[in-house]
């Protein structure tokens, strides 16, 4: 079975380069691709604007979002792809640095799979992401998402 893409929408370039670090060590097979804005990530789940030649039938294994994004935020982006069928059960992880209960409350309410915020300490936060990576990609059952 081929391992899902894991979509990391990620803004801040230093979190986004030890995310992909920390991905790394622990060996996953998926392909990672990241985008740098919520319009991004919008374009890229449904094939649209600079994604509208990507072959769409590669499966989405989960999306790991920030919810501060340019152009689009995050809880926007949650609620579009909740709000499409084809997209409505890929599994989405709220990376963010976030510690606001309203945060919390709306990525859940908005149908998030899991609230994580950064930790601080560099070493935490790599080890934290790379639980993530292997829970969402070796423990956790999901459906692929096209």
């Amino acid at each position: 079975m081929q391992a899902g893409i894991i979509l990391l929408v990620e803004d801040n370039h230093q979190d986004e380069l030890l995310i992909l670090r920390a991905l790394g060590k622990v060996n996953l097979a998926n392909q990672v691709e990241v985008v740098r804005d919520g319009q991004q990530a919008l374009d890229y789940l449904f094939c649209e604007g600079e994604f509208s030649q990507r072959d769409c039938s590669k499966p989405l294994a989960v999306m790991l979002l920030d919810l501060n994004l340019p152009k689009v935020s995050g809880l926007e982006v949650l609620g579009r792809l909740r709000a499409n069928q084809r997209t409505k059960l890929l599994p989405v992880v709220i990376l963010t640095s976030s510690d606001e209960e309203r945060d919390l409350v709306a990525s859940y309410t908005g149908g998030a799979n899991s609230f994580v915020r950064k930790p601080l300490d560099f070493k935490e936060f790599a080890e934290t992401v790379a639980q993530l990576g292997i829970y969402w990609q070796a423990i956790n059952k999901s459906v692929a998402v096209r």
